[in-house]
């Protein structure tokens, strides 16, 4: 109930502000949600604050060299010549 409550208190102080963009909207939500994320790892003390930094720092990066491969993997693979 109070997570809930926290999430539309943040909405109606968007609305208040005149944030009525669906794109901003979205983002702010997105942001909000984020926030709320890492404030759940912080509390059960999984990670420091500068290690889950740094982690996510090496995801992203991960996850750019994957699509990058699937990207060249794509363009090299050719189909099989018919005999």
């Amino acid at each position: 109930m109070k997570n809930s409550k926290f999430v539309i208190n943040k909405l109606a102080k968007l609305f208040e502000q005149g944030l009525v963009s669906s794109k901003d909207l979205g983002n702010e939500l997105m942001n909000i949600l984020k926030s709320k994320r890492d404030e759940m790892v912080f509390k059960m003390k999984l990670t420091s604050k500068d290690e889950f930094e740094v982690l996510s720092k090496r995801v992203d990066n991960l996850e750019k060299k994957i699509d990058r491969l699937q990207k060249i993997k794509k363009k090299t693979s050719k189909s099989a010549k018919k005999s």
